[in-house]
């Protein structure tokens, strides 16, 4: 009895009819076996693969691939160290404009003054503004008098100040020169802040 009920249900089995009319062993008979070898159509995201019966397509043109962006680095801020040139504008109103650096002929007025320039840490930038404040003044003159009482290289009023640098001061540039520097950093800082003040006021 227990060998018929199992040749029934074999039986039952291979003449089941699926739900589109064949059985089980008829759709196994019409797979249709795929190359493992895709080829490209023109568009490049198309692929197809050859069977027996024809040409599967698979078509990937509805997708869209999303790249996120990169993001630029934001740069950090570097401070700009200021010149001497632009500290001491703040001893006056700044005119906008620093004469120029030239280099001064040996053993004139003007070397001497950059020497002492220098010997005080100051800049290029401020002799370029000492020597364009004493042309004004007076031409870097030892002997420049001013009806007013101003005399010598730095135009001391009245020129008898300058005694105080050496008794030498109606002659000596040196002297002239120590005293005006001086005059200069006490009362402006440097001499682009006595430049300055003489742009903006007419005197320093």
């Amino acid at each position: 009895m227990a060998v018929f009920a199992t040749f029934a249900v074999l039986g039952f089995a291979a003449a089941y009819v699926g739900p589109m009319g064949s059985s089980i062993s008829e759709a196994k008979a019409q797979e249709v076996p795929v190359s493992l070898y895709a080829t490209a159509l023109d568009d490049a995201q198309k692929f197809q693969t050859a069977g027996d019966d024809g040409i599967a397509a698979f078509d990937r043109g509805n997708y869209t691939v999303y790249v996120k962006p990169t993001p630029t680095p934001t740069p950090t801020p570097v401070a700009k160290k200021a010149s001497s040139s632009s500290n001491s504008s703040s001893s006056g109103s700044s005119s906008g404009w620093t004469p120029p650096f030239v280099s001064p002929d040996p053993g004139t007025a003007q070397a001497i003054a950059f020497d002492m320039v220098m010997g005080r840490g100051w800049s290029n930038d401020d002799f370029s503004c000492l020597v364009a404040l004493w042309n004004r003044e007076s031409g870097w003159r030892v002997n420049a008098y001013n009806p007013s009482g101003a005399y010598g290289i730095p135009q001391a009023l009245p020129g008898s100040k300058m005694a105080s640098a050496g008794a030498d001061w109606e002659t000596n540039p040196a002297t002239q020169i120590a005293w005006g520097l001086g005059y200069i950093g006490g009362r402006y800082g440097t001499p682009c802040g006595a430049w300055n003040h003489s742009q903006s006021r007419g005197w320093y």
